[in-house]
């Protein structure tokens, strides 16, 4: 994955952008994003990053993975 993508889960629009080794994650809200969370690409399971690798937004393993992150940042009171 070398470039931004748009992943949609529970029909909210996510971005997930590459920085380095870790991976930026988004939500959608009209024309702008609202980042919500960095995180490490060695911290998800093989199975997402390698959908990430792929371009695969529709991966189950990459999906699972991104409401992890959304649940963790609801939690934060995000």
């Amino acid at each position: 994955m070398d470039e931004e993508m748009t992943i949609t889960v529970d029909s909210e629009d996510y971005v997930l952008r590459p920085e380095g080794d870790s991976l930026k994650v988004g939500r959608r809200m009209g024309g702008d994003t609202a980042w919500l969370d960095d995180v490490e690409l060695a911290s998800l399971p093989a199975d997402a990053r390698i959908a990430l690798d792929r371009g695969n937004t529709s991966d189950p393993a990459l999906m699972l993975a991104l409401r992890g992150v959304v649940a963790a940042e609801v939690g934060r009171g995000g």
